[in-house]
């Protein structure tokens, strides 16, 4: 499991654009993480799946909320990384208001996570490969703090608890 002090690594992550951006097209745009990463701090926060229960009434919207105290802090960029695709993480983000405060960072085939070390196989439950639930704080592409959740847990990945780390 990637650990505090370590890089990230240069998978690739997806992000769903509505509208072009300047060198981004409609649709997925593909993204190298360590080089997005480079020369910001980024909070990265990973959880099983979009629409799913405690991802989407309490991990993204806290994130949402505590938008404003994040960056006061110093944070340039908020990530939410799933194991879905970026259509879906697209439509997730829409559904949860998102846009301009959370970048929804799509991993479709799990290419993030399981370089992370953070991946979880919940085929017993329909749902395949997923992320474990964490927090991370990022600088210049190297975590400073990772925060990983105990199975069923919701607690160290949380904005507040990012917030209190900062």
């Amino acid at each position: 499991m990637i650990q505090t002090g370590d890089s990230l690594p240069g998978a690739t992550l997806y992000e769903f654009y509505d509208s072009e951006q300047q060198g981004c097209t409609i649709g997925p745009n593909a993204f190298k993480a360590r080089e997005l990463a480079s020369g910001k701090r980024i909070v990265i926060f990973g959880l099983p799946g979009a629409f799913t229960p405690t991802c989407s009434a309490k991990h993204v919207p806290g994130y949402i909320e505590h938008y404003d105290a994040l960056r006061a802090k110093g944070v340039d960029e908020i990530w939410c990384v799933s194991v879905n695709d970026a259509f879906v993480m697209g439509a997730w983000g829409r559904d949860q208001h998102t846009a301009g405060k959370v970048r929804m960072m799509a991993d479709g085939s799990a290419e993030f996570t399981r370089a992370l070390g953070l991946d979880q196989d919940l085929s017993a439950r329909g749902m395949g490969i997923r992320s474990q639930r964490y927090a991370m704080i990022v600088e210049d592409g190297m975590v400073k703090s990772l925060f990983v959740e105990a199975p069923g847990k919701f607690e160290a990945s949380a904005a507040t608890a990012v917030l209190g780390a900062l």
